[in-house]
């Protein structure tokens, strides 16, 4: 890993402190770089927390502190403080401390990001640090480490035993979704690993269906240097309002430590990268930025926010130029609407329908409304927030591409290939798509009828085919299709890359195709 990825910092290292003389932190030197570990209990993790105002670094940015207590109010432990919880956090049925749970979400199913793959790689027990804290401030020594990737799974392992303490490493699948809570709480239990579908609090009913505290990688190892340099000192970098670090992917394959506070402009100038035809930040549950907002913008949820961006995850990924962006956003589309877990409408109707619009647009055939009737539908009403995220990475591009969209709507293209300069993960070749063989083809519509999320009719009755991998839930339905087809045409091809635009033109191919 440490030949593909560089890791650097901007005004001092804090959580990669020591990665200039070290490729891994073994506990050894962790304790010569960090120091020796401190557990304070709950009352002053808390209000140390609160005090920097301490957020997940896992996209939704949750207040460290308002987790802490939630699981606290679940048990009962001598240390844990009952006016430091809410009057609603103070009822119900408690368990024993011992029970209480501390999970390490080292899931990174988002391509664009490998910050936390570095954390537990190269700096495994500042991890373990953080997490050690928390379960101590609890009154527990049940801490399980999810992670994706078997390089980090190797590391964290490793250092667990280094600790001589208790530990447990789970593998989770190698998915965009699996990195949502509920999904990992699932695939710890040895449940489906997919988000729930309706909400569930970990802190109240996690692993084991004990109370849980889940957050970020990077979280965890946030709160290890919090207790090593105290509230003031970590306050001594980025803003008053939001005060320390923070780490970025840039591009994929470039981990920052920056402070809150850094211009995004001078992260990018740091990279020695372009900020091109736009700037996506927050990854692909994130926003476009136009390069005008992208001089303006400022690492901070505040700052981002005057721009209409987000800090989400640290994932910040420019479009270099030359590329086009209409038909990059669509990749990226395509790509997450196959890879939910099509437990609702949003999911399996809405997000097919959004690819569809995009591809219209792009070839000059649809419109801008279109794009947005298909994103606003079923906003705020998914099973998790997939849809949504999705939602609101297709509609920023709207704006930020305006240019280039204009001249598809004028043109039917813009005369600019498809790069593919977004990252998505590396095909294996097993990747099933549908296709038709249009020289059977007689236009039954059976298909559409039985997989309508991946094939429609067009206006003659000939199905357009929806240009993405068929979602590992639709596999049973789509061989069903396939083997119900009259004219025998349906088909399952892997591994061959198509433009998810072999319907567009359905009838004549089929013509074509008769042709003697």
């Amino acid at each position: 890993m440490s030949g593909t990825i560089t890791v650097s910092n901007i005004g001092g290292p804090r959580l990669t402190l020591g990665f200039d003389r070290f490729d891994r932190l073994d506990l050894e030197r962790h304790k010569a770089v960090h120091g020796k570990l401190n557990t304070p209990v709950l009352e002053d993790l808390v209000a140390m927390a609160e005090q920097v105002d301490m957020r997940g670094r896992g996209g939704a940015g949750f207040p460290f502190a308002r987790k802490l207590t939630a699981v606290a109010a679940q048990i009962t432990h001598p240390t844990v403080d009952q006016t430091l919880l809410l009057p609603g956090e103070r009822a119900g049925r408690r368990r024993p401390a011992e029970d209480a749970v501390i999970v390490v979400n080292g899931a990174e199913g988002e391509p664009g990001s490998c910050k936390d793959k570095v954390l537990l790689t190269r700096a495994p027990h500042l991890v373990l640090d953080g997490a050690s804290i928390a379960a101590a401030a609890l009154g527990t020594q049940r801490i399980v480490v999810a992670v994706e990737d078997e390089e980090a799974a190797r590391s964290i392992r490793a250092a667990i035993v280094e600790r001589r303490m208790p530990g447990r490493v789970v593998r989770l699948a190698e998915r965009f979704i699996s990195g949502q809570a509920g999904a990992v709480v699932r695939a710890i239990n040895g449940e489906v690993p997919i988000p729930p579908g309706q909400k569930v609090r970990a802190s109240e009913s996690g692993v084991g269906g004990g109370p849980t505290l889940l957050s970020n990688t990077e979280t965890f190892a946030q709160l290890a240097v919090l207790t090593s340099l105290g509230p003031d000192l970590y306050a001594s970098a980025g803003t008053e309002e939001e005060p320390g670090t923070t780490l970025l992917t840039v591009g994929g394959t470039r981990v920052v430590e920056a402070p809150y506070g850094t211009p995004l402009s001078a992260v990018l100038g740091h990279c020695e990268v372009d900020a091109g035809q736009g700037v996506l930040v927050g990854g692909y549950h994130g926003m476009w930025l136009d390069p005008a907002s992208v001089f303006r913008a400022v690492l901070s949820r505040s700052g981002m926010r005057a721009v209409n961006g987000t800090v989400g995850a640290g994932i910040i990924l420019p479009l270099p130029q030359g590329s086009c962006p209409l038909g990059e956003t669509t990749r990226i589309a395509s790509y997450l609407a196959a890879q939910s877990a099509g437990q609702c409408g949003p999911c399996r109707l809405g997000l097919p329908d959004v690819v569809r619009s995009l591809n219209a647009l792009t070839d000059g055939s649809g419109s801008v409304e279109d794009v947005r009737r298909a994103a606003g539908i079923g906003r705020g009403r998914g099973a998790c927030s997939h849809p949504d995220g999705t939602a609101k990475f297709v509609l920023s591009a709207l704006d930020a591409f305006a240019a280039d969209i204009e001249v598809h709507r004028v043109g039917g293209s813009c005369g600019q290939p498809v790069f593919g300069v977004l990252p998505l993960p590396v095909p294996t070749g097993d990747e099933g798509r549908v296709a038709i063989d249009w020289s059977r083809c007689d236009g039954h519509g059976l298909c559409a009828y039985l997989v309508p999320e991946l094939i429609q009719l067009d206006r003659y009755g000939f199905p357009v085919v929806l240009g993405t991998d068929i979602p590992p839930w639709m596999e049973r339905d789509v061989q069903r299709a396939v083997a119900m087809c009259p004219a025998l045409a349906l088909r399952i091809t892997t591994g061959v890359p198509r433009d998810g635009k072999n319907g567009k033109s359905a009838r004549n191919a089929k013509n074509a195709a008769r042709r003697p």
